[in-house]
């Protein structure tokens, strides 16, 4: 037999390729795919009373993987465990050594962490092993169990007043409460009409323009066309003084590094990247991307709320910025960035691996969406070592009659972090020409100009994301999942990158907060994170906390069984369509991924169909257009008497039928201006399109 190698395992085989690459023939790398020790699906699998002890199994179809570790763990005398380092991966690592020890009691098992996939962080990991963290196993351990309590208590509750197959969460039912009371505030919003006048001038040849903001001392608040007509004949042919110019200097601090969240929200903001896909992407460029001689980790760990940087990485950033730029370009100090109360500092900030590695030289590397990924990452970093900008700015007050009119200018005088940050446009120059105390204006014009108020705004991925940090909801790594349950449950769809609370949502959301108000409060939310936390830092028992939490809420369970007003059938509406197989009225009902049509002879008739968004538009043809799939996954829409009928469009019908036939429109862009096309040849009938989106509605007969 030959030397035994030193196992290191890791969870994902892109990372196990990256790792192997970097140690070498002395090592052997192999990945556990995950975690493979869980509570089982089947039950709740915790005993309340015996201290919450859960009662792990190994998770089906993972069996097979945990043989194959036991098996190279007995040819090994060091074992490495390099799960990620947050408190999953030291869950991971502790089952997994539990295991390992059975198979090999000889072999030397340590637990090993790093911020980045590079040669010398694995092997400085490897230096600097360690034993397991039990804090953070038992943080973790209290999370799942605790989330499995709710979800087992909660989720039965939703079946028996509601229907099958709904699901309730500790985090992700206070995420659909937040989305829906804003669904609320916008159905509840009333605009209020208000005025606003400005003059526009010219001087050489710059334009300007500049808003009322005072009358006679007073700040303007115009809420009629009458109020704003007065003002204007007293103002409009008076002389127009430039009164006082305030020119001040401003400084702009270059950006923090990344966080998760604040990744989250730049990739949803400026890329329009859903959370989900977010985190995807990161994690390929995290695990590593194959460029020339094999498998390269291009970004540092991407679960994290520190905006800490290793020494190393400000120096090499420093250098660069000194080479590309010039030595202006640096602050007098490395910028440091002080973390928030509550984040957690086992790793640094997102950034690149290497500084040097820019986006351009990798862009032959990357697909399209991890070059933007990456190229964010890599302007923010870079940014976050710069120097200050630093701008000009000037306030112009302009004197008509008691009326003072007011405009501002910007200059950028040096750019600093500018020179490669890409922002949200706010530092944009807007200059304004010469202008001197006591001189007159002559106004091109002066307007009058009627606005309403604005509902809040539904919650896209970037600032629900936000909205998750800034109250203490859930972490990081859990924002992502967070979005993609609600979503799956069908409890909120995605419309215009917005989300908006479904039907079921809703009265998902109604029922549970009458019952778990407490529960689903922000606060309590909050506070239970930071007490997860005192469990991560040693200072909390978990069996304590689970029994603080336990029994007042199994009595709020208990009293919701008996008082809750059932809500079962709400969601079925009864349909003039037939079913094609036995005849009996169709019913439109409510499954896990929307609504569909099912037969009312259930369970005899098993006949179900997609809701039809309308009257297939073929001459003699009586079926209904439905959504169909491609092998491929993609939408296309065609006639529900396939292959009898093989009438398809890609275009997704409007809900409204043609007002003229009955059959589907579909929506097109004429000239620049969106219609909606009646899609029957005979027909023709071109109307205006709506500016929103209407859900799917049922076409009766």
């Amino acid at each position: 037999m030959g030397i035994n190698k030193s196992l290191v395992i890791v969870e994902s085989p892109t990372k196990a390729k990256t790792i192997n690459k970097y140690l070498g023939k002395e090592y052997s790398v192999k990945s556990s795919m995950g975690h493979l020790i869980d509570l089982p699906k089947s039950r709740l699998a915790v005993d309340v009373g015996n201290d919450f002890k859960p009662d792990y199994i190994t998770i089906r179809g993972r069996g097979k993987i945990l043989s194959e570790l036991k098996k190279e763990a007995q040819k090994s005398d060091q074992i490495y465990l390099a799960a990620d380092s947050d408190r999953e991966g030291e869950a991971i690592s502790y089952h997994i050594k539990n295991a390992l020890e059975k198979a090999n009691p000889k072999a030397e098992i340590k637990r090993i962490v790093f911020n980045e996939i590079t040669d010398k962080a694995i092997r400085e990991s490897i230096g600097h092993s360690r034993s397991i963290d039990m804090s953070l196993v038992n943080a973790q351990k209290a999370r799942r169990i605790l989330d499995r309590i709710v979800g087992y208590s909660l989720s039965p509750l939703l079946w028996e007043k509601i229907k099958k197959g709904l699901s309730a969460g500790r985090v992700q039912s206070v995420a659909l409460r937040v989305i829906c009371e804003r669904e609320e505030e916008i159905e509840h919003f009333t605009p209020e009409e208000f005025w606003t006048i400005e003059a526009e001038f010219i001087k050489g040849k710059k334009s300007f323009r500049a808003k009322l903001l005072f009358m006679d001392g007073q700040k303007v608040s115009i809420g009629s066309e009458k109020e704003a007509d007065a003002i204007l004949s007293r103002v409009k042919n008076e002389k127009f003084i430039v009164q006082h110019i305030d020119e001040s200097e401003r400084r702009r601090r270059a950006p923090a590094p990344f966080t998760t969240s604040k990744m989250q929200q730049a990739a949803g903001s400026r890329l329009g990247f859903p959370a989900r896909k977010t985190m995807m992407v990161a994690q390929q460029l995290y695990e590593g991307i194959d460029i020339e001689g094999g498998p390269v980790g291009l970004i540092t760990y991407m679960r994290t709320d520190s905006m800490r940087v290793a020494a190393q990485a400000q120096e090499d950033a420093a250098r660069y910025i000194r080479e590309n730029f010039s030595e202006q370009y640096l602050p007098p100090k490395p910028n440091i960035f002080r973390n928030k109360g509550n984040a957690q500092d086992a790793h640094e900030a997102i950034r690149p691996t290497s500084v040097h590695r820019t986006p351009a030289q990798m862009k032959e590397f990357l697909t399209r969406d991890q070059l933007r990924l990456y190229t964010l990452i890599w302007e923010q970093f870079v940014a976050s070592q710069m120097a200050a900008a630093v701008f000009k700015q000037v306030k112009v007050d302009i004197a008509a009659d008691g009326g003072t009119f007011r405009t501002n200018g910007q200059k950028v005088l040096f750019d600093g972090f500018l020179k490669v940050y890409r922002g949200n446009g706010a530092d944009k120059e807007k200059v304004l020409p010469p202008l001197k105390e006591g001189e007159q204006l002559e106004p091109l014009s002066v307007d009058k100009e009627v606005h309403y108020s604005e509902p809040p705004p539904r919650f896209t991925d970037a600032t629900l994301v936000r909205f998750f940090e800034e109250s203490g909801i859930g972490r990081p790594s859990t924002y992502a999942p967070i979005i993609t349950t609600l979503i799956a449950r069908y409890y909120i769809v995605r419309e215009k990158r917005q989300f908006k609370p479904t039907f079921l949502g809703s009265l998902t959301n109604d029922l549970m907060v009458k019952s778990f108000s407490d529960l689903l409060s922000i606060q309590f939310t909050s506070n239970m994170e930071a007490r997860l936390d005192e469990v991560a830092d040693g200072k909390l028992d978990w069996v304590q906390l689970l029994k603080d939490f336990y029994h007042p809420f199994i009595e709020s369970v208990e009293e919701a069984q008996q008082k809750l007003e059932s809500y079962k059938g709400i969601t079925d509406e009864e349909t003039d369509l037939t079913c094609e197989k036995c005849g009996r009225p169709m019913i439109k009902k409510l499954g896990k991924y929307g609504y569909f049509l099912a037969c009312s002879g259930f369970p005899e008739c098993r006949n179900t169909m997609p809701l039809p968004y309308g009257k297939c538009p073929r001459e003699g043809c009586d079926g209904f257009v439905v959504e169909r799939k491609t092998k491929r996954r993609r939408s296309f829409y065609g006639c529900s008497r396939y292959p009898d009928c093989d009438f398809m469009t890609w275009d997704k019908p409007s809900p409204d039928p043609c007002p003229q036939c009955g059959s589907i429109m579909v929506e097109k862009s004429i000239e620049g201006v969106n219609k909606l096309i009646c899609q029957r040849e005979s027909c023709g009938q071109h109307i205006a399109a709506a500016d929103e989106k209407k859900e799917k509605v049922l076409v009766k007969t």
